[in-house]
């Protein structure tokens, strides 16, 4: 592990003592800053920002500009690994992702290449190792991925949005099918992140934005068991390293989730933040999870949602603060400066020693 200015975010990831709470947003580098429209226009569509290193490290470096931010995280998609699987992933203006090609029988799910990510992903890796030497040693960088049953929801249901109809399917009506699909993908993903790991992330993510419309028993085996897969995998070539697991809704799962052996949990706002402290004990982090909402608040409203989050948290090591879920893109930057800054001002409370 690298020496870096600033490793709270990694220290509070591994529950050891900090001085105030480290403080990340998911989607930071996004639409609603005014500098990201700008160098959006430089490209020619999303992914084309996307395969462009330099871009890429310029849109991951703006928001630590504007904020006393704890981390960085790779600017890129989740949709990487299916683009790269060749199933003809493109942006439509206002309905989102769509793929041409959706994978629904076996015959498509046996072609599927497991993508070499020094390859096929080679833009994402180019992109790490910018983004790596241009922060220098001033703060930790997150690497992340999407989580196999979420890559396959867009893969099979052919786009963003749905009602999950056609993987449920799928998934009730040849459950060896879908387990064959997320056994692929949960070997790409653990290859990805491997390989991030190497271009220069210090943490990595796994984003399960769809485990949360799964029934109990399903969520178990199609959610969580590739997850558990993909973390026993980083964990046996990196066990050093922290990994986050975040079920988007995925409150009820928190004990299966910590058993992964993974070093966090994300959670969004539906889980009550020391519910889930007393739930997990010292076994995971915690990170999040004010509602993304709450930044259209005026400031002191603002700050006053951030006293209670910390206080459900309560003193100690082991919390991240974060959002819930990414920042809304209509967000305004200066009411997430003053989420920032309430968090650096009132936190230092709940960690001084005894």
């Amino acid at each position: 592990m690298r020496t870096l200015d600033n490793d709270r975010f990694l220290r509070a990831l591994k529950r050891q003592p900090v001085d105030y709470t480290p403080t990340w947003m998911m989607r930071q580098a996004g639409r609603y800053l005014p500098e990201y429209r700008e160098s959006r226009k430089k490209a020619r569509d999303f992914m084309a920002l996307c395969r462009n290193p330099e871009l890429c490290c310029e849109v991951t470096l703006q928001p630590l500009a504007r904020y006393g931010l704890d981390a960085a995280i790779l600017f890129s998609d989740i949709l990487t690994i299916p683009d790269a699987m060749g199933l003809g992933l493109r942006f439509v203006e206002g309905e989102g992702p769509v793929f041409d090609r959706p994978v629904r029988d076996e015959r498509a799910i046996a072609q599927l290449p497991v993508p070499d990510p020094n390859v096929e992903l080679r833009y994402v890796m180019d992109a790490v190792t910018t983004i790596r030497a241009a922060l220098g040693n001033r703060l930790p960088l997150i690497g992340f991925s999407g989580s196999p049953w979420t890559l396959a929801t867009y893969m099979v249901e052919g786009a963003g949005g749905s009602d999950f109809v056609t993987i449920k399917r799928m998934g009730y009506d040849a459950p060896e099918l879908l387990d064959s699909l997320l056994a692929k993908l949960a070997a790409s993903v653990s290859l990805y992140l491997e390989a991030q790991l190497a271009a220069g992330a210090d943490a990595l993510m796994v984003f399960d934005t769809w485990g949360g419309v799964l029934a109990p028993d399903d969520y178990l085996r199609f959610s969580l068991q590739p997850m558990a897969k993909i973390v026993a995998h980083l964990k046996r070539v990196a066990p050093e390293v922290p990994v986050i697991l975040f079920t988007k809704n995925g409150g009820q799962h928190l004990e299966a989730m910590a058993d992964t052996g993974c070093d966090a949990l994300g959670l969004d706002w539906t889980t009550d933040l020391g519910a889930a402290r007393a739930r997990v004990g010292s076994r995971v982090a915690l990170q999040g999870n004010l509602d993304p909402a709450w930044l259209f608040a005026g400031p002191a409203k603002i700050e006053a949602a951030v006293a209670r989050t910390l206080a459900s948290y309560g003193p100690g090591p082991g919390h991240v603060f974060n959002l819930g879920h990414g920042i809304l893109p209509t967000t305004p930057p200066e009411h997430a400066a003053a989420m920032i800054e309430a968090v650096r001002r009132l936190s230092p409370a709940y960690h001084r020693a005894d």
